[in-house]
């Protein structure tokens, strides 16, 4: 359409300015709002036809008709909101009439909440070593090579100080670096440097170590136990994880074995084994002629006690630490170790425990 004067075109925008505000107007839903800005405003509209018909004129007459077209959309445009405004809000006060609660009847059941296996782990393994006379110790989690690293024996280059193993925080002023602690035992370091035998702990607490697959994770759960007496030797060590797998796994008499293996901070030292049965892909501890590896032990290193200002002639002792997560999976028969930590709570009703279920060795660690 083509305007033979600017008077002709305001002429034609007043009457589409009135049939387009009444339509918008006269929309009652979001589909009939949007019907009505596709006819004012879409691209087959009378205005885009007439914006594409402005070269015809001469320069001032095009410039106040693309003005007043211009004016119109703004007019329109700010039209459709507000009708989409008032058409939401009365939605929104329709449901609210519609959806109103009844606040004299009774209140819904609120689910019920359950421990996490961790922490149902957790309260049994402390539950048992309390038996036996350990108490609890704690420590930081970001920490210092010193602790970490130089007083458990690990020597220069070891691949636990690399980037790779371990989570280092930035370099400090002095140049040294602080980090994630890679296991519990720095709970040792401080506990030996800062109290006089005997000593008796169980270190649990979070760690943290560069690995994520089905079977490790960079955040997880450990305990370590230490003792240091005058009179500490290997059988005390034997006995005392004879009597926690045992306790912890409910069986009488599991059997175990010690195999040689090397860690910085214990020597001599060994992997545990203890004995279990697979058939028909069922693991049952206690059972069967086949073998497991649970743990790591050993008698506490000459090095580690001079570094922490004990005298090996004068005092020896034993050590042992195992994953919260690993014992856990095994006696509770949890196939992923990701899981732990997904926050589904379909998984966690499943394998949690209530919560009022606290764990003794004489009332039964788990039911």
């Amino acid at each position: 359409m083509t305007f033979a004067t600017l008077e002709d075109l305001i002429q034609q925008a007043n009457t589409l300015r009135a049939r387009q505000l009444d339509a918008i107007g006269a929309a009652d839903s979001l589909a009939a709002l949007d019907a009505a800005r596709v006819a004012a405003l879409g691209k087959k509209s009378d205005i885009t036809t007439w914006m594409k018909s402005l070269g015809g004129m001469d320069p001032e007459a095009r410039k106040n008709a693309g003005q007043a077209l211009n004016a119109l959309k703004d007019e329109l445009s700010q039209a459709l909101d507000a009708r989409k405004t008032a058409l939401a809000q009365a939605a929104l006060g329709e449901r609210l009439a519609r959806e109103r609660l009844d606040v004299t009847l009774p209140v819904l059941p609120a689910p019920e909440g359950v421990l996490h296996p961790i922490s149902q782990t957790w309260e049994e393994v402390v539950a048992i070593f309390a038996q036996m006379g350990f108490c609890v110790a704690e420590g930081p989690e970001i920490e210092d090579d010193f602790h970490n690293f130089t007083a458990l024996n690990f020597p220069p280059g070891h691949p636990a100080r690399e980037m790779h193993d371990t989570f280092f925080l930035p370099e400090r002023a002095d140049g040294t670096r602080h980090l994630l602690r890679t296991h519990t035992s720095p709970v040792q370091i401080r506990t030996m440097v800062g109290q006089k035998p005997p000593i008796r702990i169980l270190a649990p607490g979070r760690t943290y170590r560069c690995d994520s697959d089905m079977t490790h994770t960079p955040m997880f759960h450990q305990f370590e136990g230490l003792v240091i007496d005058k009179a500490t030797h290997f059988g005390h060590l034997k006995g005392c994880l004879s009597e926690f797998v045992s306790a912890y796994f409910e069986v009488e008499a599991v059997p175990m074995r010690f195999r040689p293996s090397f860690f910085p901070f214990t020597e001599p030292s060994a992997e545990v084994d203890i004995g279990c049965s697979r058939k028909g892909g069922e693991l049952r501890i206690g059972a069967g002629d086949d073998w497991l590896e649970i743990l790591g032990c050993g008698m506490v290193h000459p090095n580690v006690l001079k570094a922490c200002g004990l005298d090996p002639e004068e005092y020896q002792g034993f050590a042992f630490g195992m994953g919260l997560e690993r014992i856990a999976m095994l006696k509770y028969g949890i196939p992923d170790l990701r899981t732990f930590f997904e926050s589904d709570l379909r998984w966690l009703r499943h394998y949690g425990f209530a919560s009022l279920d606290v764990p003794t060795v004489h009332g039964g660690l788990s039911r």
